[in-house]
């Protein structure tokens, strides 16, 4: 992965050369709408608190794990036995990036909605409470952190969460078999260039032109700048959005010509 400093300065050259993140100067009507119903979104929405009482709660609990990483691993944590708090600290998405994933179900309504990646949950409620009338498939290769993620769901009351638990190359192909469509799907697990690519792929043999997926940490490390690279190259791609710590692509046959675009965030 990139360094602190490498990361502050890919972030730093991001933030003066994206696109502005008000719309302005923004021709696209579909990235415009986007802008300024979802990522401008300023309403407080009721889960909003009631999910990040969940997440301090989280970062205060020193009880220790053991821990099964399938993943690239962690990039501030080594070894098997690991402290809630500090998984929590280093694996939850910051709630600026987790609301926004709230506002996209919202407002896209997507049905079928699949998690790479569950951690503790966090993200995993803000989507299911996106959309009630949705189904959240989530993925989770640690049994003790899966059990945690569902004890949580248990007490937000989220009965639209279903939680596979084990190794990713195992669990989502026989996931996918199961669902006839993908509306949405977030990636956030293995941060590998070979494994990105393959999820990728796997999750495009069940896309609709309305789908929506979205590759967390797209310049965590150059193998996985080079995986973002690949995916909005990708034929099958109309339209990609880079947040710089977020990457969203679409399928939908109304693009007339492909676009891709850096908006600031």
């Amino acid at each position: 992965m990139y360094s602190t400093f490498q990361l502050a300065k890919k972030y730093l050259r991001y933030y003066l050369t994206a696109a502005n993140g008000r719309g302005h100067g923004i021709h696209s009507p579909f990235v415009f709408d986007f802008i300024i119903h979802v990522l401008r979104d300023t309403n407080k929405y009721d889960c909003y608190s009631t999910i990040e009482k969940l997440r301090d709660k989280l970062l205060t609990d020193h009880l220790m794990i053991e821990v099964k990483d399938f993943g690239a691993g962690s990039a501030v944590i080594d070894g098997k036995t690991r402290v809630i708090k500090d998984i929590a600290r280093s694996s939850l998405k910051n709630k600026k990036f987790a609301r926004l994933l709230f506002r996209i179900v919202k407002y896209y309504k997507p049905k079928t909605i699949l998690e790479l990646g569950t951690s503790f949950g966090i993200t995993s409620s803000y989507l299911a409470m996106g959309n009630p009338l949705s189904t959240v498939f989530t993925l989770e290769g640690s049994g003790n952190i899966s059990a945690i993620a569902q004890d949580n769901f248990n007490h937000l009351g989220l009965n639209n969460i279903e939680l596979v638990e084990g190794d990713f190359n195992q669990t989502l192909s026989g996931l996918l078999q199961k669902i006839n469509y993908v509306d949405m799907a977030f990636v956030d697990g293995n941060h590998q260039k070979g494994a990105t690519l393959r999820y990728f792929r796997l999750l495009s043999e069940k896309i609709i032109p309305s789908s929506i997926l979205i590759f967390d940490d797209i310049h965590w490390s150059k193998e996985m700048e080079g995986a973002w690279s690949l995916i909005k190259g990708h034929p099958s791609v109309k339209l990609s959005i880079d947040l710089f710590f977020m990457g969203l692509v679409f399928f939908s046959y109304d693009f007339r010509t492909t676009q891709h675009f850096i908006i600031r965030y």
